[in-house]
Protein backbone atom coordinates (compact mmCIF):
# COMPACT_ATOMS: atom_id res chain seq x y z
CA UNK A 1 0.00 0.00 0.00
CA UNK A 2 1.30 3.46 -0.68
CA UNK A 3 0.74 4.33 3.02
CA UNK A 4 3.24 1.70 4.10
CA UNK A 5 5.86 2.76 1.51
CA UNK A 6 5.49 6.34 2.59
CA UNK A 7 5.97 5.21 6.48
CA UNK A 8 8.60 3.14 5.81
CA UNK A 9 10.79 6.15 4.36
CA UNK A 10 9.66 8.03 6.92
CA UNK A 11 10.75 5.88 9.32
CA UNK A 12 14.42 5.49 7.08
CA UNK A 13 15.29 9.26 7.21
CA UNK A 14 14.05 9.04 10.81
CA UNK A 15 16.35 6.03 11.55
CA UNK A 16 19.35 7.70 8.86
CA UNK A 17 19.69 10.91 11.25
CA UNK A 18 19.18 9.16 14.19
CA UNK A 19 21.95 6.27 14.16
CA UNK A 20 24.07 8.78 12.71
CA UNK A 21 24.05 11.12 16.11
CA UNK A 22 24.15 8.39 18.11
CA UNK A 23 27.35 7.09 16.35
CA UNK A 24 28.90 10.37 16.78
CA UNK A 25 28.21 10.46 20.15
CA UNK A 26 29.55 6.79 20.81
CA UNK A 27 32.49 7.19 18.30
CA UNK A 28 33.50 10.23 20.01
CA UNK A 29 33.47 9.15 23.33
CA UNK A 30 35.25 5.48 22.58
CA UNK A 31 37.76 8.05 21.01
CA UNK A 32 38.89 10.16 23.71
CA UNK A 33 39.03 7.30 26.32
CA UNK A 34 41.49 5.19 23.37
CA UNK A 35 43.68 8.76 22.84
CA UNK A 36 44.04 9.36 26.51
CA UNK A 37 45.25 5.56 26.79
CA UNK A 38 47.45 6.45 23.77
CA UNK A 39 49.00 9.90 25.93
CA UNK A 40 49.18 7.72 28.85
CA UNK A 41 51.32 5.30 27.00
CA UNK A 42 49.11 2.14 28.04
CA UNK A 43 49.13 1.40 24.06
CA UNK A 44 50.39 2.96 20.43
CA UNK A 45 49.04 5.48 19.05
CA UNK A 46 48.81 3.50 15.55
CA UNK A 47 46.40 1.22 17.57
CA UNK A 48 43.91 3.39 18.17
CA UNK A 49 42.27 3.46 15.00
CA UNK A 50 41.76 -0.29 15.09
CA UNK A 51 40.58 -0.62 18.60
CA UNK A 52 38.03 2.60 17.62
CA UNK A 53 36.67 0.17 14.89
CA UNK A 54 36.14 -2.85 17.34
CA UNK A 55 34.63 -0.85 20.18
CA UNK A 56 32.17 0.49 17.28
CA UNK A 57 30.91 -3.11 16.33
CA UNK A 58 30.66 -3.69 19.93
CA UNK A 59 28.10 -1.32 20.78
CA UNK A 60 26.53 -1.24 17.33
CA UNK A 61 23.58 -4.00 18.77
CA UNK A 62 22.40 -1.32 20.88
CA UNK A 63 22.63 1.79 18.43
CA UNK A 64 20.66 -0.10 16.46
CA UNK A 65 18.33 -1.49 19.09
CA UNK A 66 17.70 2.64 20.67
CA UNK A 67 17.60 4.07 16.71
CA UNK A 68 14.62 1.50 15.61
CA UNK A 69 12.96 2.43 19.20
CA UNK A 70 13.21 6.21 18.57
CA UNK A 71 12.82 6.28 14.53
CA UNK A 72 9.03 4.79 14.89
CA UNK A 73 8.84 6.75 17.65
CA UNK A 74 9.29 9.95 16.57
CA UNK A 75 7.92 9.90 13.41
CA UNK A 76 4.30 8.61 15.03
CA UNK A 77 4.26 11.68 17.88
CA UNK A 78 5.18 13.90 14.36
CA UNK A 79 1.61 12.18 13.04
CA UNK A 80 -0.71 12.72 15.89
CA UNK A 81 1.18 16.67 16.38
CA UNK A 82 0.05 17.12 12.79
CA UNK A 83 -3.06 15.77 13.49
CA UNK A 84 -2.63 13.12 10.27
CA UNK A 85 -3.87 10.51 13.29
CA UNK A 86 -6.78 12.40 12.97
CA UNK A 87 -7.94 11.46 9.49
CA UNK A 88 -6.38 8.06 10.56
CA UNK A 89 -8.74 7.25 12.67
CA UNK A 90 -11.97 8.98 10.94
CA UNK A 91 -11.20 6.52 7.97
CA UNK A 92 -11.88 4.05 10.27
CA UNK A 93 -8.23 2.61 10.86
CA UNK A 94 -7.27 1.04 13.84
CA UNK A 95 -3.66 2.14 15.97
CA UNK A 96 -3.04 -1.92 14.99
CA UNK A 97 -2.60 -1.03 11.52
CA UNK A 98 0.32 0.52 12.20
CA UNK A 99 1.47 -2.83 13.23
CA UNK A 100 2.47 -4.20 9.28
CA UNK A 101 4.52 -1.26 8.21
CA UNK A 102 6.36 -1.09 11.68
CA UNK A 103 7.13 -5.09 11.84
CA UNK A 104 8.41 -4.58 7.81
CA UNK A 105 10.55 -1.91 8.59
CA UNK A 106 12.09 -3.46 11.80
CA UNK A 107 12.90 -7.10 10.43
CA UNK A 108 15.95 -6.03 8.70
CA UNK A 109 17.52 -3.93 11.40
CA UNK A 110 16.54 -6.57 14.00
CA UNK A 111 18.66 -9.06 11.52
CA UNK A 112 21.19 -7.15 11.39
CA UNK A 113 21.16 -7.02 15.44
CA UNK A 114 21.11 -10.86 15.65
CA UNK A 115 23.71 -11.38 13.16
CA UNK A 116 25.92 -8.66 15.29
CA UNK A 117 25.54 -9.75 18.36
CA UNK A 118 25.63 -13.32 18.01
CA UNK A 119 28.76 -13.11 15.66
CA UNK A 120 30.19 -10.01 14.86
CA UNK A 121 30.01 -7.99 18.12
CA UNK A 122 31.64 -11.15 20.19
CA UNK A 123 34.71 -11.44 17.10
CA UNK A 124 35.28 -7.24 17.86
CA UNK A 125 35.68 -8.14 21.49
CA UNK A 126 37.76 -11.12 20.87
CA UNK A 127 40.13 -9.51 18.55
CA UNK A 128 40.03 -6.28 20.59
CA UNK A 129 41.54 -8.12 23.89
CA UNK A 130 43.83 -10.40 21.68
CA UNK A 131 45.37 -7.22 20.01
CA UNK A 132 45.87 -5.20 23.25
CA UNK A 133 47.63 -8.60 24.70
CA UNK A 134 49.83 -8.53 21.59
CA UNK A 135 50.67 -4.52 21.90
CA UNK A 136 51.82 -5.11 25.25
CA UNK A 137 53.96 -7.99 24.41
CA UNK A 138 55.56 -5.41 21.51
CA UNK A 139 59.14 -4.64 22.59
CA UNK A 140 59.08 -2.00 25.32
CA UNK A 141 61.12 0.93 23.42
CA UNK A 142 58.26 0.28 20.77
CA UNK A 143 55.35 0.78 23.48
CA UNK A 144 57.33 4.00 24.36
CA UNK A 145 54.95 7.56 23.63
CA UNK A 146 57.02 11.06 23.92
CA UNK A 147 57.20 13.22 27.13
CA UNK A 148 55.01 10.29 28.96
CA UNK A 149 57.10 7.77 31.34
CA UNK A 150 56.40 4.03 30.24
CA UNK A 151 56.89 1.11 33.19
CA UNK A 152 57.39 -2.29 31.90
CA UNK A 153 58.19 -5.51 33.17
CA UNK A 154 55.85 -4.89 36.65
CA UNK A 155 58.37 -2.04 37.20
CA UNK A 156 61.35 -3.11 36.75
CA UNK A 157 62.36 -1.00 33.91
CA UNK A 158 60.94 2.63 33.05
CA UNK A 159 61.42 4.45 29.83
CA UNK A 160 61.04 8.10 29.12
CA UNK A 161 61.28 9.83 25.86
CA UNK A 162 61.57 13.57 25.52
CA UNK A 163 61.40 13.68 21.93
CA UNK A 164 60.84 12.26 18.39
CA UNK A 165 63.39 13.60 15.85
CA UNK A 166 62.43 13.88 11.96
CA UNK A 167 63.95 10.60 11.30
CA UNK A 168 61.51 7.91 11.90
CA UNK A 169 62.76 5.42 14.45
CA UNK A 170 65.01 7.65 16.46
CA UNK A 171 64.50 9.59 19.82
CA UNK A 172 66.13 12.12 21.79
CA UNK A 173 67.21 12.79 25.30
CA UNK A 174 66.13 9.31 26.65
CA UNK A 175 66.03 8.39 30.19
CA UNK A 176 66.40 4.72 30.94
CA UNK A 177 65.61 3.29 35.17
CA UNK A 178 66.03 -0.15 35.64
CA UNK A 179 66.21 -2.69 38.43
CA UNK A 180 68.35 -6.00 37.85
CA UNK A 181 70.35 -8.18 40.76
CA UNK A 182 69.30 -5.96 44.04
CA UNK A 183 70.92 -2.94 41.83
CA UNK A 184 69.37 0.39 40.79
CA UNK A 185 70.92 1.74 37.04
CA UNK A 186 69.83 4.93 35.28
CA UNK A 187 70.91 5.65 31.90
CA UNK A 188 70.74 9.29 30.46
CA UNK A 189 71.43 9.20 26.18
CA UNK A 190 70.94 12.43 24.12
CA UNK A 191 69.38 10.03 21.09
CA UNK A 192 68.06 6.19 20.61
CA UNK A 193 67.27 3.98 18.15
CA UNK A 194 66.43 0.25 17.32
CA UNK A 195 68.25 -2.03 15.54
CA UNK A 196 67.20 -5.29 14.25
CA UNK A 197 70.04 -7.97 13.68
CA UNK A 198 70.34 -10.12 10.79
CA UNK A 199 69.49 -13.37 13.43
CA UNK A 200 65.95 -11.58 13.75
CA UNK A 201 66.98 -9.62 17.70
CA UNK A 202 66.10 -6.76 18.18
CA UNK A 203 68.67 -4.11 20.28
CA UNK A 204 68.08 -0.62 21.41
CA UNK A 205 71.25 1.70 20.90
CA UNK A 206 71.63 4.60 23.35
CA UNK A 207 73.77 7.39 21.95
CA UNK A 208 76.38 9.89 23.66
CA UNK A 209 75.46 9.47 27.66
CA UNK A 210 76.31 8.14 30.63
CA UNK A 211 75.17 5.25 33.22
CA UNK A 212 74.61 5.75 37.06
CA UNK A 213 74.31 2.70 39.14
CA UNK A 214 73.94 2.48 42.67
CA UNK A 215 72.97 -0.28 45.29
CA UNK A 216 70.31 0.58 47.23
CA UNK A 217 71.25 1.43 51.38
CA UNK A 218 74.63 1.77 50.14
CA UNK A 219 77.03 5.01 49.60
CA UNK A 220 78.92 3.42 46.55
CA UNK A 221 78.04 3.89 43.06
CA UNK A 222 79.41 3.90 39.46
CA UNK A 223 78.77 6.35 37.04
CA UNK A 224 80.04 5.27 33.00
CA UNK A 225 79.93 7.25 30.24
CA UNK A 226 79.77 6.10 26.80
CA UNK A 227 79.69 6.94 22.96
CA UNK A 228 77.57 3.93 22.40
CA UNK A 229 75.43 1.52 24.17
CA UNK A 230 73.51 -1.66 23.07
CA UNK A 231 71.32 -3.35 24.60
CA UNK A 232 69.41 -6.40 23.64
CA UNK A 233 65.41 -6.24 23.77
CA UNK A 234 63.19 -8.96 24.06
CA UNK A 235 59.29 -9.21 23.14
CA UNK A 236 57.27 -10.69 26.23
CA UNK A 237 55.05 -13.66 25.36
CA UNK A 238 51.44 -13.36 24.76
CA UNK A 239 49.31 -14.02 27.68
CA UNK A 240 47.42 -17.23 26.80
CA UNK A 241 44.25 -16.10 28.98
CA UNK A 242 41.17 -18.53 28.88
CA UNK A 243 38.51 -17.33 26.22
CA UNK A 244 35.71 -15.43 27.75
CA UNK A 245 32.17 -15.66 27.00
CA UNK A 246 31.92 -12.18 26.04
CA UNK A 247 34.36 -12.82 22.69
CA UNK A 248 33.35 -16.97 22.29
CA UNK A 249 31.54 -17.25 19.03
CA UNK A 250 27.35 -18.15 19.82
CA UNK A 251 27.87 -21.41 18.72
CA UNK A 252 30.44 -22.21 21.21
CA UNK A 253 28.29 -20.40 23.74
CA UNK A 254 25.35 -23.25 23.18
CA UNK A 255 27.94 -25.90 24.12
CA UNK A 256 29.54 -24.61 26.67
CA UNK A 257 27.25 -25.06 30.04
CA UNK A 258 28.89 -22.76 33.18
CA UNK A 259 26.64 -20.08 34.21
CA UNK A 260 28.70 -17.40 32.81
CA UNK A 261 28.36 -18.71 29.25
CA UNK A 262 24.36 -18.91 29.68
CA UNK A 263 24.34 -15.20 30.97
CA UNK A 264 26.01 -13.91 27.84
CA UNK A 265 24.13 -16.38 25.41
CA UNK A 266 20.69 -15.07 27.22
CA UNK A 267 21.97 -11.54 26.53
CA UNK A 268 22.61 -12.15 23.13
CA UNK A 269 19.05 -13.71 22.38
CA UNK A 270 17.66 -11.02 23.95
CA UNK A 271 19.24 -8.14 21.50
CA UNK A 272 17.19 -8.91 18.53
CA UNK A 273 14.13 -10.11 20.70
CA UNK A 274 14.23 -6.32 22.87
CA UNK A 275 14.29 -4.63 19.83
CA UNK A 276 11.68 -5.80 18.06
CA UNK A 277 9.31 -5.24 21.09
CA UNK A 278 10.52 -2.24 21.77
CA UNK A 279 9.25 -1.05 17.94
CA UNK A 280 6.20 -2.66 19.26
CA UNK A 281 5.99 -0.38 22.36
CA UNK A 282 6.87 3.02 20.09
CA UNK A 283 3.26 2.77 18.51
CA UNK A 284 1.14 3.32 21.32
CA UNK A 285 4.13 5.60 23.13
CA UNK A 286 4.13 7.60 20.36
CA UNK A 287 0.53 9.34 21.28
CA UNK A 288 0.53 13.04 21.73
CA UNK A 289 -2.87 15.07 22.77
CA UNK A 290 -2.46 18.19 20.70
CA UNK A 291 -3.50 20.71 23.88
CA UNK A 292 -1.21 19.04 26.38
CA UNK A 293 2.71 19.30 26.26
CA UNK A 294 5.07 17.28 23.58
CA UNK A 295 7.20 15.64 25.49
CA UNK A 296 5.22 13.32 28.25
CA UNK A 297 5.45 10.41 25.58
CA UNK A 298 9.24 11.04 25.16
CA UNK A 299 9.95 11.04 28.71
CA UNK A 300 7.69 7.72 29.10
CA UNK A 301 9.73 5.90 26.31
CA UNK A 302 12.65 6.81 27.99
CA UNK A 303 11.66 5.42 31.45
CA UNK A 304 10.55 2.29 29.90
CA UNK A 305 13.48 1.45 27.80
CA UNK A 306 16.15 2.22 30.81
CA UNK A 307 13.30 -0.30 32.64
CA UNK A 308 13.81 -2.50 29.83
CA UNK A 309 17.44 -2.56 29.54
CA UNK A 310 18.12 -2.62 32.97
CA UNK A 311 15.76 -5.73 33.50
CA UNK A 312 17.92 -7.28 30.88
CA UNK A 313 21.05 -6.46 32.32
CA UNK A 314 19.59 -7.60 36.19
CA UNK A 315 18.65 -10.63 34.57
CA UNK A 316 21.77 -11.41 32.51
CA UNK A 317 23.81 -11.10 35.98
CA UNK A 318 21.26 -13.50 37.94
CA UNK A 319 22.12 -16.27 35.03
CA UNK A 320 25.70 -15.90 35.56
CA UNK A 321 25.93 -15.98 39.32
CA UNK A 322 23.37 -19.25 38.98
CA UNK A 323 20.74 -17.30 41.04
CA UNK A 324 18.25 -17.68 38.18
CA UNK A 325 17.95 -20.81 36.04
CA UNK A 326 18.39 -20.18 32.14
CA UNK A 327 15.24 -21.07 30.83
CA UNK A 328 13.04 -18.67 33.00
CA UNK A 329 15.63 -15.79 32.44
CA UNK A 330 15.62 -16.30 28.72
CA UNK A 331 11.64 -15.08 28.45
CA UNK A 332 10.78 -13.31 32.00
CA UNK A 333 11.67 -10.12 31.33
CA UNK A 334 10.18 -10.53 27.73
CA UNK A 335 7.42 -11.52 28.74
CA UNK A 336 7.04 -8.67 31.68
CA UNK A 337 7.35 -6.00 28.97
CA UNK A 338 4.74 -7.50 26.76
CA UNK A 339 2.05 -6.82 29.22
CA UNK A 340 2.43 -2.60 29.12
CA UNK A 341 2.27 -3.40 25.07
CA UNK A 342 -1.24 -4.68 25.54
CA UNK A 343 -1.81 -2.60 27.67
CA UNK A 344 -1.29 0.32 25.96
CA UNK A 345 -2.47 -0.93 22.95
CA UNK A 346 -5.94 -1.47 24.58
CA UNK A 347 -6.00 1.68 26.12
CA UNK A 348 -5.62 3.54 22.89
CA UNK A 349 -7.73 1.31 21.11
CA UNK A 350 -10.90 1.12 23.82
CA UNK A 351 -10.40 4.48 24.96
CA UNK A 352 -12.57 6.97 23.13
CA UNK A 353 -9.76 10.12 21.56
CA UNK A 354 -10.89 13.38 22.25
CA UNK A 355 -11.84 14.15 18.42
CA UNK A 356 -13.62 11.05 18.39
CA UNK A 357 -17.87 11.07 18.21
CA UNK A 358 -19.09 10.53 21.50
CA UNK A 359 -15.82 11.17 23.59
CA UNK A 360 -15.31 13.36 26.29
Amino acid sequence: MIFERAARREFAQAAAGISVALLAILTSSQLIRLLKEAVGGRIAPEAVASLLGFAALNFMPILLSLTLFVSVLLSLSRAYRDSEMVVWFSCGQSLTGWVRPVLRFAAPIVLAIAILSGFLSPWASYSSSDYRDKLQARSELSQVSPGAFREVKKGQRVFFVEEVADNPGVVGNVFVASYQEGKLGVIMADSGHQEVAGNGDRFVVLEAGRRYEVEPGSPAFKVMEFERYRARMEDGEVRSAAPSPKGMPITDLVREDSNSARGELLWRIGMPVSALILSLLAIPLSYVNPRAGRSANMLVAILIYVIYTNLMTVSQAWVSRGVMPFWIGVWAVHALMLLPLVLLFYRRIKVRMPWQPGGA
